[in-house]
């Protein structure tokens, strides 16, 4: 059976108070994807999250966002391509300074979403990432969803792997149900290990309308802040080892 990552967005501090039990996600996943100061976190919990990596054995991920951390970066912005780009590099510089040996690059919130659709922010999140792999002198791979960050990171030569959601609700068309829409969330975490399960196997996942839909991804994730969090990364790494699936991060 072939290996799957089981990531995590985590580091997500507001005001100094986490939104997560990083503590216990990190116990069981492989790849943490780290806020770093656009819609949450900060120096401390970056250094914090860096740390835990270290003595849990868990790869590193960036986690950038449009800078609006009064709405935790999940509203959709207008920002010239330029400016986001130097807001992106400034993010990921931060983690790196503050100790992350970072393995990849996950855009967070609406980013991610917009990276996925438009051209010209998955550029600009490209370009980012391309320069901070220079800096490091090897290339940092990409995490994400939908076509156009795809093409933009093939464009600056770099890996991009894609993700799949086991708290979230899927579309038809293979996109996420918009949180506050009916059935945008997951909360039973034996759905989500089911989920998990059945995307190993065959690479696909069933949308809010009953569509099959095909993903093929090389990571899975669970949010960090959702209610039900731990109790579902928990039965989601049960569920995988008691299947003989390998959880490793790719990068």
């Amino acid at each position: 059976m072939r290996a799957i990552d089981l990531n995590a967005d985590l580091g997500e501090t507001v005001d100094g108070v986490p939104t997560a039990d990083d503590d216990a996600m990190f116990a069981v996943i492989s790849s943490a994807s780290i806020a770093c100061g656009g819609h949450a976190g900060d120096a401390a919990s970056m250094a914090e999250a860096a740390s835990r990596a270290a003595r849990t054995g868990v790869a590193i991920g960036a986690h950038p966002s449009y800078v609006d951390r009064q709405n935790f970066g999940r509203r959709a912005m207008d920002v010239d391509a330029g400016t986001l780009q130097r807001q992106i590099a400034q993010q990921l510089t931060a983690l790196r300074d503050a100790g992350a040996d970072i393995r990849y690059v996950k855009p967070h919130g609406a980013l991610y979403h917009a990276a996925g659709g438009d051209p010209s922010v998955a550029r600009a999140v490209a370009a980012a990432v391309a320069a901070l792999g220079s800096d490091l002198g090897r290339p940092i791979p990409i995490l994400g969803l939908g076509a156009a960050i795809e093409a933009a990171a093939a464009d600056h030569d770099l890996t991009f792997l894609r993700e799949a959601f086991l708290d979230r609700g899927y579309r038809a068309d293979g996109t996420l149900v918009p949180r506050g829409e009916p059935r945008d969330l997951l909360h039973d975490p034996q759905a989500a290990a089911d989920r998990a399960l059945r995307l190993v196997a065959d690479g696909t996942v069933e949308a809010a309308d009953g569509t099959v839909v095909r993903v093929d991804a090389a990571s899975l994730c669970v949010h960090g802040d959702s209610p039900a969090a731990v109790a579902m990364a928990r039965a989601v790494r049960s569920a995988l080892d008691s299947a003989g699936i390998p959880v490793e991060a790719p990068w």
